[in-house]
C-alpha cells in the first residue's frame, strides 16, 4: 500500500515469478488508504539487483518488492512520459466513456463573477483529467444570451450604443449600454416597456431584433475565446439558453401530455416533484405569458444533449446555491421517463469572499488576468534574473495563474473562502510559485548539465536517503490520480505535487551533480529529470502551463 497499487502488482509478479492475474484477488482486498499521503514508515538502500528471486519462503519478499519498484520507477516516469501513472492497474479494464462537462457559462452583457472564475477552472480540471483517462470529452460553455435582459440590451443600445465601441470592445460597452438603460429603465415606463417589447420580438422571431441579438452574441463569444485563450481553457461548443426557446415549447408539451403540468392561479405552470402539493418541492417551468424559464431550457439542454452526444455521463460545474435547482432538473427528467437522467451530476463549489482588481469589484474575466499579470511582474522585478525572460508578460501571466488556481483548489471545492492577493502571491510556503519555481529550476538543471549524463544511469547510485523519499514518492502518483478521478477532487494532485517540490528542493541542495563521479552524477539527474516531468503532468492536469524560466 506503501507504493502504487499497479507497480506493487507488477513488482510482485516479477519477485514472485507468478503471472499478476494470480495475485490480484489476494491484493485487490486491501483498501486503498483514503488518508491524506503519508510518508513511507521505512526506508531502503538500494542494493544492487535482488538475488534469490524465487526463494519464496523468505520472509521480506515486501521490501524486495519496494526496492525493486524502487529501482524501475524512474525508467517507467521517463518511457511513460505524459502517461505516466495513467497506465496503472487501478485503471485497467476502465471502460472508454463519453463525458459532456458543462462549465463557465457567463451571462451576456452581465458580470463575469469570481462563481464564473471558480466554474472555468474546476471545469476545465474535470475536463482533463476525465480526457487524460482515455474518456471522450465534450467541453460546453452554456452562455446566458436570452431572457428580458436582451429586451433592456436591444432598447438600450438603440439609445445609448456606439457601433465602434461595440466592435473594438464588446463586452465592456454592452456591460456599459445594460448598467445605463437598467437605470433609466427604473425612471422611465416607457423604456421599460419598449424593452418588453423588443423582448417579445425576438420571442417572436423578429428578423431586424434577432440580428441585433446576434450581433451582440457573436461579438462577445469571440471575445470570450480569445480571453479563455489567456487561460489555457477552450470549448468544444458555446451553446446558450437561446438555442432552447423553441424546444423548451415541446418539453412543456411533453411534461402536459405526461399529466405533470399544473396551472396555477396566476397562470403559470408548475411542476409537483413531491405528488403531495408540497409547496417547497414545487418547480415553476412556465411563466404566465407563455415563455419558458430557466429550469425549462435546462431541461430542453438535456435532452438535446442526450440526442447529440449520447453521454455516459453530465457533469455541470455551478456553485452550490445551484443544489436544488440540479437535484429539481434531474428529478422532472426520470419523471418523464428518461433513465438517463442518472448519467447527470451537478459538482458545486463554494463562494470565494473579497476578491477585487485595482477596478473595484471583478467585472470582467480580463480584470482578473491582467491583476495577476501586473502583480507577478511586480514581484518578478523585483528578483535580478528576470531580466533575462524572453517574455516576461506570458511568464508572468503562467506563473500568476498557477498561484490563483493552487489556492482554489488546495480544499475541498464546496468550502467557501475569504479570497487574498498576498497569500496567493507569498513566494514560500504551498503556493502555485512554489512549484512553478520548482519546475523551472528542475529544468536550469537539465539545460545545465543534460546532454552528457542521459544516456545510461544506475539507479544503484541513488542509496540517500532524500533519493528514496522521492522514488518512493513518484510510485504513488497513480494512487493520488485514482483518488482524484473517484471524488472529483484536485486537492489530492495539488497536496502530491507540493510535497514532491519540496522534497525535490531538499534534494536539490544535498544531491549535487556538479563535482559529483559520473554514474552518481547522471543517477541523480535522471531522478530530478522524473520529478520534473511528474510535476508536469500533474501541473497541466489542474490546467497549470509550467515555465522554463522565471
Amino acid at each position: 500500500e506503501q507504493c502504487g497499487f499497479g507497480f506493487c502488482l507488477f513488482i510482485l509478479s516479477r519477485v514472485l515469478d507468478l503471472p499478476p492475474e494470480n495475485l490480484i484477488k489476494s491484493i485487490s482486498a486491501v483498501p486503498i488508504s483514503r488518508k491524506e499521503l503519508r510518508i513511507a514508515d521505512f526506508q531502503l538502500s538500494v542494493d544492487s539487483i535482488l538475488e534469490n528471486n524465487n526463494d519464496h519462503s523468505r520472509p521480506d519478499i515486501q521490501v524486495q518488492a519496494m526496492r525493486l519498484a524502487e529501482k524501475t520507477v524512474l525508467q517507467q516516469v521517463i518511457n511513460d512520459g505524459s502517461k505516466y501513472g495513467l497506465k496503472s492497474e487501478l485503471f485497467s479494464g476502465l471502460p472508454q466513456k463519453k463525458v459532456v462537462v458543462e462549465f463557465s457559462s457567463p451571462n451576456v452583457a452581465k458580470k463575469f463573477h469570481v462563481g464564473h472564475l471558480r466554474s472555468t477552472i474546476i471545469g476545465n480540471f474535470i475536463a482533463n483529467l476525465k480526457e487524460a483517462l482515455g474518456h471522450q470529452v465534450t467541453r460546453i460553455n452554456y452562455l446566458g444570451d436570452w431572457g428580458m435582459q436582451f429586451g433592456l440590451l436591444g432598447t438600450g443600445f438603440q439609445l445609448f450604443g456606439y457601433e465602434e465601441k461595440l466592435q473594438s470592445n464588446p463586452l465592456q460597452h454592452l456591460f456599459e449600454v445594460y448598467v445605463q438603460v437598467n437605470k433609466e429603465a427604473t425612471d422611465d415606463k416607457n423604456i421599460a416597456k419598449s424593452a418588453h417589447e423588443f423582448f417579445q420580438r425576438l420571442e417572436l422571431g423578429d428578423t431586424q431584433a434577432l440580428a441585433l441579438w446576434q450581433k451582440f452574441r457573436d461579438l462577445s463569444v469571440g471575445e470570450y475565446v480569445r480571453i479563455y485563450k489567456r487561460l489555457g481553457v477552450h470549448f468544444d461548443e458555446y451553446s446558450g439558453e437561446s438555442f432552447y426557446r423553441e424546444k423548451s415549447q415541446e418539453v412543456l408539451k411533453l411534461l402536459d401530455s405526461k399529466g405533470l403540468l399544473q396551472k396555477t392561479v396566476k397562470g403559470t405552470a408548475v411542476v409537483d416533484l413531491s405528488g403531495n402539493g408540497d409547496p417547497s418541492s414545487v418547480c415553476t417551468v412556465m411563466r404566465s405569458d407563455g415563455t419558458s424559464l430557466y429550469a425549462t431550457r435546462d431541461l430542453a439542454a438535456a435532452i438535446d444533449r442526450m440526442d447529440k452526444y449520447n453521454f455516459d455521463t453530465m457533469i455541470y460545474v455551478t456553485d452550490k446555491g445551484q443544489k436544488k435547482h440540479f437535484q429539481q432538473v434531474f428529478q422532472m427528467l426520470q419523471m418523464m421517463g428518461y433513465d438517463w437522467a442518472e448519467r447527470c451530476q451537478h459538482v458545486p463549489f463554494g463562494v470565494v469572499q473579497g476578491m477585487k482588481t485595482r477596478r473595484g469589484n471583478v467585472t470582467f474575466l480580463e480584470d482578473v488576468l491582467n491583476e495577476i499579470q501586473s502583480r507577478m511582474l511586480q514581484n518578478m522585478a523585483s528578483v535580478k534574473t528576470t531580466r533575462e525572460l524572453e517574455n516576461p508578460q506570458e511568464t508572468a501571466e503562467r506563473v500568476g495563474l498557477a498561484a490563483l488556481i493552487i489556492q482554489d483548489f488546495k480544499g475541498l471545492l464546496l468550502s467557501d473562502y475569504q479570497f487574498s492577493w498576498d497569500r496567493v502571491f507569498q513566494s514560500r510556503g504551498d503556493t502555485g510559485v512554489f512549484l512553478q519555481y520548482t519546475h523551472a529550476r528542475l529544468h536550469s538543471l537539465e539545460e545545465t548539465f543534460g546532454c552528457g549524463y542521459l544516456n545510461d544511469f544506475n539507479t544503484a547510485c541513488l542509496q540517500e536517503p532524500q533519493s528514496v523519499s522521492i522514488l518512493q514518492h513518484l510510485l504513488r502518483f497513480d494512487e493520488v490520480l485514482y483518488r482524484s478521478s473517484q471524488d472529483l477532487q484536485p486537492r489530492h494532485i495539488v497536496s502530491y505535487l507540493l510535497t514532491l517540490s519540496h522534497l525535490a528542493a531538499m534534494a536539490h541542495k544535498t544531491l549535487l551533480i556538479k563535482d559529483s563521479p559520473p554514474e552518481v552524477a547522471g543517477a541523480r539527474l535522471h531522478l530530478f529529470r522524473a520529478v520534473r516531468s511528474v510535476l508536469a503532468n500533474g501541473m497541466k492536469l489542474l490546467g497549470i502551463t509550467p515555465v522554463c524560466r522565471m
